[in-house]
């Protein structure tokens, strides 16, 4: 008898472990990706499919190595102090003279639907939601210094990703999207240490925006992997 109980008990407590790990996790998802988002990109997320029958909440941190941070188009210097208004970014960089540089750091929060399975081992999921975006472009004149614009903006995003089964709990996914940011102020901060901050209604705003290359409406296309618990 006491055998029996001791068993008993023993098969109820790792039942009881096995229920309270599997409902502490049950459906969460964890996926990376990585392609294109306006330049080379990746993301990392975290997705509960199912709060609320097919509804989800899915957060992401996506980061990005913009194909073009400075517009080759500006002039050098607007104001046509140290070199002729005419004088562009792009010919610097031809001349040797300027280098550029900058990323974009993207945190969203997405609620998700869920259209199931389309064909048998491949789901379907819509989802759409905010965003916040940090963005930074350098445009380095070696010996001559360098001035860096950053901004930080809201925005909105959609889109539909795709998951194909592999093997136990690893999928592929794939990501299509589009997300559009908001105007926001612009800081410039010159390698001497100055900084400055232009808001929209500022004169000087114009000149400096047209410098600054910063996202409006980013179209996405991400593939990678995704686990789920």
């Amino acid at each position: 008898m006491k055998k029996l109980l001791a068993l008993t008990l023993s098969a109820g407590l790792a039942t009881a472990g096995a229920q309270t790990y599997s409902t502490g996790l049950n459906g969460v998802e964890l996926g990376l990706t990585g392609g294109y988002a306006g330049g080379l990109s990746g993301e990392a997320f975290v997705h509960v499919p199912n709060v609320a029958g097919p509804i989800g909440v899915k957060a992401g941190v996506s980061f990005t190595r913009p194909s073009d941070s400075i517009n080759d188009n500006s002039p050098v210097d607007p104001v046509g102090v140290l070199f002729p208004t005419t004088y562009t970014f792009g010919q610097a960089k031809a001349d040797g003279v300027a280098t550029e540089s900058g990323s974009r750091t993207v945190v969203s929060l997405d609620g998700t639907y869920s259209l199931g399975e389309v064909t048998p081992g491949v789901g379907t999921t819509l989802y759409a939601g905010g965003r916040y975006g940090m963005f930074r472009s350098t445009a380095d004149y070696g010996n001559s210094g360098s001035t860096t614009y950053s901004s930080s903006a809201f925005g909105i995003g959609a889109g539909v990703m795709v998951s194909y089964a592999l093997a136990g709990n690893i999928s592929l996914v794939g990501d299509l999207g589009i997300d559009q940011f908001f105007g926001s102020s612009i800081n410039v901060t010159s390698s001497n240490g100055n900084v400055d901050t232009y808001t929209r209604s500022d004169a000087g705003y114009n000149d400096v925006s047209n410098q600054f290359v910063r996202p409006g409406t980013v179209f996405k296309a991400r593939i990678g992997i995704k686990t789920s618990f």
